[in-house]
């Protein structure tokens, strides 16, 4: 808050100095650089034409003060709040409403102090500050100054008038002016005080007192009050002191703010910056980069980036241009932060710290005239004029997707990263599921509240499909059915091979197991009841994602198995899944998809039969549908898993088959720009990496889908590990949905992975056959869930339910023991359950 507006003259010296570190300065003869946080006077002789005024606004003053002459002139051409209107008391009354509405403040020249005048003047400009130059030799009082801003206003005295030695009749002490205003709460006196770094990040809580502040204004020093020890002036012992930047009042000047540079070890006596942990965000960065800066070893990654202003620059063009591709949330933040990391790179080499980025921006923010904006010609996306003669080809758009440029992933190594780019590498997209469920809510709440009507109109403007009936009952027709007889024969023998595995998995016995004599604990299995499958469709054709979903419902024992798929344009469903659906025995097919579908499902309809728990892939819609149903207690129905974008990591030594990996890549690749794709190279020659892109680039380009598989691949990962356990810890980090592991002995390795959804071994076991027809279910937990969650299974579609049979002779052992813990609890009944039936034993 500014309280006290000194008037310099000329902005040098100690005086100067300690006036800069209590709030702006008005400058009565600007002249350039500006320091820091100014306001430009300009008066008397000086020209006020608009080109005169904002230039220094430009180059950083805070407001210009003007009078009223001048200010008429320029209203309208500057920001209301960077204006500040001079005034003597007689010209009051010429200010019009224009006038006063355009204004942030007025300086009021008066030759002396009066309440009165200044009370109507503050009046009058209810919206602006008010400052006051008294124009007379005699110093006001601290009591006079206190006044002043009881009623409103801030002092303005020239530093003719300010000293830093004691305050005597001709000239009063700047802390003395400064903590005139200020006042304590606390039975001690002192002052909460927060402590923060120059950006602004805090660093503690301590308390000051007047001396202390004082001193502060004085020297320059972090200075405080410990309320055992007194004046505590910091890093005196410990080396660990402060340079003052700038000493704020709060609004109701009762607490203070100290922004410092901090030297030594930090602030907390823990010997780090912050009493409130470690920084994060941009602050830690900051200084991660300056340690590896000193200390980086020699060879690493870090270090090249430091000595080879090359290297730097590709990367910085490098992650320019990837961010100017990212579409998504999640892309946008992620490219973002690799360019403010190298930009900082740069920046730490050169001695440049955020601090005074943030003045820079903080200049910029100020500057009144705008430029054009227009690209330098080298970056801009307009095609030059063509030439008459050959010229330099021009340089192409950083925004455009040059059809020519390889098809390539990008590289790092694992060997010398921080814990925070390790980080960095196994992040996933952010899922914003508060902000689709937002948008899905009222779909579903429309579905269960009105039904089929609901879901007609949902289905009509969604799938562009109009519908009399919401369902399809078995059985089902030949006609609906009718497939190439190549594929059925192909999802006869998937079908086969995947109820094979999965009848493998079925829990059909009873667990028994007697605790102690006469207590005998039973587990079994029961199917759950009614289940909802949704398989993603339309004009797609996804049979196998029916089949991973309807044969384990079916091998489980579900009584209802419901389908839900988007139906084709003419209101059918795709032939393939239902000739799935009539293998599965599925007792419905609901001709819907999206959030509508999932509200179906899991309300019920007039036709749409409700089930217990729902499963399957889906868009960000399906998936926020499907997780705002499963919060809701009167739907009562589970889900299967989080879903995210489709995943692989391909583990490759140097046995790997480079067109084998490429092909694996892309595979995943395909399914959409969001794809996460990363190859983990366990100590490739450069020779064998390079094959292996090239192998990428020729496959990607003889694909239908090479627009989508050019973007995907473009965010992907290559990372170089030096050791087949480093490559796999990386894996189990991670924990991929597919892991494909091209190595030398692969079945030897499959012991050692702990997280993800489904390992191929081998390089004759493509993540394709997992897909459609091996047996194992490709309906896996993505974006980091197979830490937590596995694959659907036969078990997915079973609960289990557990018993205890107890005789007279087990409850003479076992009763006194639950009697003793009910009575701990506290719970009387409990107990007595037990005691009623011991009275009745002769024991």
């Amino acid at each position: 808050m500014t309280r006290f507006l000194p008037l310099i003259d000329v902005p040098q010296g100690d005086l100067f100095n300690a006036l800069s570190r209590i709030g702006p300065v008005l400058l009565s003869n600007p002249s350039l650089p500006l320091p820091v946080n100014s306001y430009v006077l300009l008066d008397g002789n000086a020209s006020n034409e608009l080109d005169h005024i904002i230039p220094w606004l430009d180059e950083g003053a805070e407001k210009v003060v003007l009078p009223l002459a001048s200010a008429k002139e320029v209203i309208g051409l500057i920001p209301q709040e960077r204006l500040v209107l001079l005034l003597d008391a007689v010209s009051v009354s010429a200010v019009s409403d224009k006038v006063r509405n355009a204004v942030s403040g007025v300086l009021l020249k008066t030759p002396e102090i009066d309440l009165d005048l200044i009370s109507s003047v503050s009046t009058f400009f209810s919206k602006s500050a008010i400052f006051v130059l008294v124009d007379s030799p005699n110093i006001p009082s601290i009591y006079n100054i206190r006044s002043l801003l009881q009623s409103g206003a801030n002092l303005v005295l020239p530093d003719s008038q300010l000293t830093l030695d004691v305050s005597s009749s001709t000239h009063l002490n700047v802390a003395d002016v400064f903590l005139a205003p200020l006042t304590s709460d606390r039975a001690d006196g002192l002052f909460p005080t927060i402590v923060c770094t120059d950006t602004g990040h805090s660093m503690g809580l301590v308390y000051s007192s007047i001396e202390s502040v004082r001193e502060s204004i004085i020297t320059g020093k972090g200075v405080y009050q410990s309320r055992k020890h007194g004046l505590w002036r910091k890093g005196e012992t410990s080396g660990s002191t402060q340079e003052v930047v700038s000493i704020r009042l709060d609004c109701d000047a009762d607490s203070l703010e100290f922004r410092v540079i901090q030297h030594g070890s930090g602030f907390c006596h823990l010997e780090r910056q912050s009493c409130f942990g470690e920084a994060s965000g941009l602050p830690l960065l900051e200084k991660t980069l300056q340690s590896r800066f000193e200390n980086a070893p020699a060879g690493s990654y870090t270090k090249r980036l430091f000595n080879d202003p090359a290297l730097l620059r590709s990367k910085i063009l490098e992650e320019a241009d990837e961010l100017s591709r990212a579409e998504t949330e999640y892309e946008i933040a992620f490219e973002a932060a690799d360019l403010i990391y190298f930009a900082l790179t740069k920046c730490t080499a050169h001695g440049v710290g955020i601090a005074d980025i943030e003045r820079s921006l903080d200049k910029k923010a100020k500057r009144v005239t705008r430029r054009a904006g227009n690209a330098k010609p080298q970056w801009s996306a307009s095609k030059p004029a063509p030439a008459p003669a050959p010229a330099p080809a021009p340089v192409p758009s950083v925004t455009a997707i040059n059809p020519n440029a390889p098809i390539q992933m990008r590289t790092t190594v694992l060997e010398g990263l921080s814990e925070e780019e390790r980080a960095s590498l196994l992040r996933r997209p952010v899922l914003k599921s508060d902000e689709m469920i937002e948008k899905v809510k009222p779909i579903v709440s429309e579905v269960r509240s009105r039904g089929d009507a609901a879901l007609l109109e949902f289905t009509a403007k969604f799938d562009k499909a109009k519908l009399s009936s919401t369902c399809v009952f078995p059985p089902y027709s030949q006609e609906s059915m009718k497939i190439p007889l190549d594929v059925k024969e192909a999802i006869d023998k998937a079908y086969s091979n995947i109820r094979k595995f999965h009848a493998a998995q079925i829990d059909g016995s009873t667990l028994k197991v007697e605790t102690m004599p006469g207590v005998v604990c039973s587990r079994f299995a029961r199917a759950i009841s009614r289940v909802g499958l949704y398989i993603p469709g339309g004009t797609a054709i996804l049979p196998s994602t029916a089949l991973m979903l309807g044969i384990p419902a079916q091998v489980a024992g579900c009584r209802e198995i419901v389908f839900a798929t988007p139906p084709r344009p003419d209101g059918s469903i795709s032939p393939e899944v239902m000739y799935v659906a009539h293998l599965v025995g599925a007792s419905a097919i609901l001709k819907a998809g999206g959030a509508q579908a999932v509200a179906a499902m899991a309300y019920g309809t007039e036709t749409v039969p409700k089930v217990d728990k729902i499963f399957g892939p889906g868009n960000q819609w399906v998936t926020a549908a499907k997780m705002l149903v499963q919060n809701d207690t009167d739907a009562l129905v589970s889900i299967d898993m989080p879903a995210g974008p489709s995943e692989v990591l391909v583990i490759a030594d140097h046995t790997a088959n480079s067109a084998f990996v490429a092909a694996d890549l892309l595979s995943q690749a395909e399914h959409g720009i969001d794809s996460q794709v990363v190859l983990v190279a366990v100590n490739l020659t450069s020779e064998h990496l390079e094959q292996i892109e090239i192998e990428v680039d020729k496959q990607a380009r003889a694909l239908s889908r090479v627009d989508i598989v050019r973007q995907s691949v473009a965010k992907s990962l290559i990372v170089k590990a030096t050791t087949v356990e480093e490559a796999i810890e990386y894996s189990n980090d991670y924990a991929p949905e597919h892991l494909i592991l091209h190595l030398e002995n692969a079945p030897d390795k499959v012991q050692f992975i702990l997280n993800a959804g489904s390992v191929f071994v081998g390089p004759f076991t493509p993540e394709s056959c997992g897909d459609y027809a091996s047996g194992t279910n490709h309906t896996l937990p993505t974006n980091g869930y197979a830490r937590q969650f596995s694959g659907v299974n036969t078990l997915s579609f079973q609960k289990h339910i557990t018993s205890q049979e107890i005789t007279s002779d087990g409850l003479k052992g076992l009763g006194p023991i639950v009697a003793t813990l009910a009575d701990c609890e506290g719970l009387q009944a409990h107990a007595n359950a037990v005691r009623i039936r011991l009275g009745t034993m002769n024991l």
